[in-house]
Formats: C-alpha cells, sequence, structure tokens
C-alpha cells in the first residue's frame, strides 16, 4: 500500500530525527540531515521547512527551553523524555517565533511525530504542555471584541 506523504509532515519528522541525534553526537547539520533521510528513505521532505526548523530551533534552543521551564515547572527539560523535548521545541519555535503556521498545525504535527517516536504518554504530555503556551504566549495577542466591553 503506497500512501501519500505530506513534505511538510516529512520534514518536521526529519527535523525532529535530525535535532534527535545531533543531540547525542556533534556532527554538522547537513551530515545529520542526510544520514536520517537515509535511514527513514525520506525523498519528499519541505527542504526549505527542514532547514527552518533545524536552524530556528538549533539558534534559539536556549529560549524554548525557558518557556518549558515555564509552562511545565514540574518537567525541567532535562527530565523531560528526549523525543518529547524536541517535539516540544519545533511546536514552540513554530508557534512563538516562526509563526508560519496556524497554531493547530504546529500543536497537531508534534502531537503526532511525539506519538510516532516517544512514548505512551508522549501525545498528552506535549498537547498539555503546548495549550499552556498557547495561553501563556499566543492568546492575548488580538484585540479583545468591542462586544465584550458592552454593559448591561
Amino acid at each position: 500500500m503506497t500512501e501519500k506523504k505530506d513534505p511538510r509532515h516529512e520534514a518536521r519528522r526529519v527535523a525532529l530525527a535530525t535535532l534527535f541525534e545531533r543531540a547525542f553526537h556533534s556532527i554538522r547539520a547537513d551530515e545529520s540531515i542526510a544520514l536520517v533521510k537515509e535511514l527513514y528513505k525520506e525523498d519528499k521532505v519541505d527542504q526549505k521547512l527542514l532547514k527552518g526548523i533545524i536552524q530556528g530551533v538549533t539558534e534559539k534552543r536556549k529560549d524554548l527551553d525557558e518557556i518549558i521551564t515555564e509552562t511545565a515547572p514540574a518537567w525541567p527539560p532535562d527530565q523531560i523524555n528526549k523525543i518529547d523535548l524536541i517535539a516540544l521545541r519545533i511546536a514552540i519555535w513554530e508557534l512563538v517565533f516562526s509563526k508560519e503556521v496556524p497554531p493547530k498545525v504546529a500543536i497537531d504535527e508534534a502531537i503526532e511525530v511525539s506519538k510516532e517516536f516517544g512514548g505512551a504518554s508522549s501525545g498528552a504530555f506535549v498537547n498539555g504542555v503546548l495549550g499552556t503556551v498557547v495561553e501563556k504566549y499566543l492568546e492575548g495577542e488580538e484585540p479583545a471584541s468591542k462586544d465584550e466591553y458592552v454593559e448591561e
């Protein structure tokens, strides 16, 4: 059975695997991407998104971990399962810094890749943390409706 793969979803999968691999080996990003793509046999990958995620997560790692610490205080980044941590970093980068995809897409994608590569509770954990990120960082970005200020 051949299933059509979404190049943007595949970019997130390869980015997660690449960042995971780089957490244990200090090789160049392009070498790591090539290795991961070869292992997963991923040809249909949105290259722009892949490179953007890897560069963005790498550059903003400290900021991303601060957001994770703030939104999941019971789970410091060094105690979170590596797959879940990287899925969170990718989604938070997309939500807070990139803002090129709707929040629902970033959250759904993070849940999917964490469930695929992580543990039994990964999806629920990632969903909970990202819900808090949305509440703290994204809600309130748009002005409230004027109807909310009408007194009865």
